[in-house]
């Protein structure tokens, strides 16, 4: 059985994991879909409780989830359908089990599965721009540090890899954590390999990047008031 909700909110109503979304357990990933919706909802909806933020950010978790759950759903239909015991579909087995051993086709699938490959739709930009921020081990005054460790407080978070105290966002400054760091080493992203390293990124609570940083604070403020209030 393979079924998706139509609309994940209908007013006060809102849904999230098995009812949103039922289908065929392959790879378990229906645990990452669920688990990742309720992380998504989560913040927004605090924010929206709490008057942060309008009630118009809880659309953008329907926006955002229900592509990701439809995708899902299409890739676990085809993994059933690959467990047949038919020879046909062994057949078809041998042909997608000789793709699936090539470097470009396997990275593909493993970000499939993992859900690592997610990308919102948050406008053009780097490519780190609404993909979720890789867990680096940064440099601080305070000592190292590592990316999810800030986002513990389930506060987006600011980094600063440029120079120290570049960014002034005192009107967010209750809301949005700041920090000053270096990152030395390569920036990789699932599936696309390596991509440039960027200035500045914005974090959500969730993890995804909802600003990118070239040297200037260009749409920073636009981000902060989008996502944050």
């Amino acid at each position: 059985m393979t079924r998706q909700a139509v609309a994940y909110r209908s007013g006060r109503v809102l849904l999230a994991g098995d009812s949103a979304h039922v289908h065929y357990p392959a790879g378990g990933q229906g645990l990452s879909l669920g688990v990742q919706d309720a992380v998504n909802l989560g913040w927004k909806l605090a924010q929206v409780v709490d008057g942060t933020s309008p009630e118009s950010l809880l659309d953008t978790y329907q926006d955002e989830r229900h592509p990701v759950a439809a995708r899902a759903l299409q890739h676990t239909m085809a993994q059933g359908v690959l467990q047949r015991p038919d020879e046909r579909i062994k057949a078809l087995v041998d042909v997608v089990s000789e793709l699936a051993i090539m470097d470009e086709p396997r990275k593909r699938l493993a970000g499939i599965i993992s859900g690592l490959d997610i990308h919102y739709d948050l406008g053009e930009g780097h490519p780190l721009l609404g993909r979720r921020m890789p867990d680096l081990d940064l440099v601080t005054a305070e000592g190292p540090l590592r990316v999810f460790t800030l986002l513990h407080d389930a506060k987006p978070v600011l980094i600063n890899l440029g120079e120290p105290g570049s960014f002034e966002i005192t009107a967010w400054a209750g809301r949005v954590k700041s920090i000053d760091a270096e990152y030395v080493g390569p920036w990789e992203l699932p599936v696309l390999g390596a991509v440039t390293a960027p200035m500045a990124v914005l974090v959500r609570p969730d993890g995804y990047v909802a600003w990118v940083g070239d040297g200037t604070d260009t749409g920073l403020r636009g981000a902060l008031t989008t996502w944050f209030g």
